[in-house]
């Protein structure tokens, strides 16, 4: 076997002491991802190889694409360290290619090989302008050669897929995301996850208010994120008690505020039984009511749990695209109605008092019905649905 795939780390090369411990994990995710596969791993501080049926290739390569913590793909060819054999991987790379211009590029990890990289670059041209047609193009070539020497053999490569970099899901912990089954929500998921944080997500659902269409949006959307992970949880919190007695004893501009309130209070507890570390949503900055600066102040107070927003300060367009790139945001735009559209006032309070909530907090026993939400509350495991497009 000559042909294998090679993995740059990336960021991943900025740690020091705890690499280790990233580059594992990385390793646990790709074989979780590659399982039912045949293949062989082997990985240092700088690259990860990955040794498989070369019949495989391609479809092994598309699911590295949706990794975390992957710089970028290469499908290289391995030969010995010996200008003869590297030589020849070129020339076959070349020949009877519809490439008219060339350019080598050289790295000798290996200082143990006598040859510095420029001088290489020139030996190999030599060979390459000696038994092709091609010519050299060092600005803009149509085919750049690539050529590792390392200490554990020289890999050739002409093409580098892009990974979606970041860093290996898990490595941080875990986080709640709160996912409502719009458009942020889910971006919000997908940044968390490209920085480390493995997930499990939470709905609220408050039929008849909400169908039962609207959990299989999120349903649906849970299942796109969790291709990046490979491991997401739906718990579905009932919360239609808890929803009409607020809109039956708070005044309709504070409805939503206060909503949240009981929101956050459920996702901490809901977030603590599950071992997560903090809170996520898709709360942008002055996008709705609820989520200007002193919205979210008084919304957030009613929990000590760190809260991640990681849309906060992006435009609508940025998430959007986002989403688009994600392929989110045809099931987020579906019309299906959420807890926190189908009882939206008028002109809800954008600087709610902390005081005035507290009080009107008293007008009703909010905890015991917020403790029999998170003991009713229902888990779905993503990777237990059978088809997840049958659902809408």
């Amino acid at each position: 076997m000559n042909r294998l795939i090679m993995i740059k780390y990336g960021e991943l090369t900025t740690k020091k002491a705890n690499r280790k411990t990233f580059i594992n994990i990385l390793n646990n995710n790709i074989l979780k991802v590659l399982h039912g596969y045949s293949v062989n791993i082997k990985k240092d501080r700088v690259r990860m190889y990955i040794e498989c049926d070369e019949n495989d290739i391609t479809e092994i390569t598309e699911k590295l694409q949706k990794i975390f913590g992957l710089h970028s793909i290469v499908i290289c060819h391995k030969v010995n360290t010996n200008i003869d054999e590297i030589s020849s991987k070129v020339l076959e790379l070349l020949k009877n290619t519809k490439f008219k211009t060339f350019k080598i590029n050289t790295k000798r990890a290996d200082k143990k090989f006598p040859i510095p990289s420029m001088e290489f670059n020139n030996k190999m041209g030599g060979v390459v302008l000696k038994n092709t047609d091609l010519k050299v193009d060092v600005h803009t070539p149509d085919v750049l050669v690539n050529i590792e020497i390392r200490h554990e053999g020289t890999f050739i490569y002409t093409n580098e897929i892009q990974g979606i970099g970041g860093y290996p899901v898990g490595i941080q912990g875990k986080g709640l995301l709160m996912l409502s089954g719009g458009i942020d929500s889910p971006v919000a998921g997908y940044l968390s996850l490209k920085r480390g944080v493995d997930l499990e997500c939470l709905y609220f659902e408050s039929p008849p208010h909400t169908s039962i269409e609207a959990k299989n949006k999120v349903i649906k959307l849970a299942s796109i994120i969790d291709e990046y992970s490979g491991n997401i949880k739906v718990n579905i919190v009932p919360f239609t008690k808890l929803q009409e007695t607020i809109y039956k004893n708070v005044p309709d501009n504070y409805v939503i505020t206060i909503m949240r309130r009981m929101m956050y209070r459920i996702a901490e507890k809901v977030a603590k039984k599950n071992k997560c570390k903090i809170l996520i949503n898709g709360e942008s900055i002055g996008q709705v009511a609820s989520q200007t600066l002193s919205s979210m102040i008084v919304i957030n107070n009613v929990t000590n749990m760190p809260v991640i927003r990681p849309v906060a300060c992006m435009d609508k367009i940025e998430i959007i695209g986002i989403a688009k790139k994600i392929k989110t945001y045809e099931t987020s735009i579906l019309p299906y109605e959420d807890c926190c559209t189908v009882f939206v006032p008028k002109h809800p309070v954008i600087n709610p008092n902390m005081y005035t909530c507290e009080e009107l907090e008293k007008k009703f026993n909010f905890e015991e019905m917020i403790s029999d939400a998170v003991k009713n509350t229902m888990t779905i495991k993503i990777k237990d649905i059978d088809d997840v497009n049958d659902l809408l």
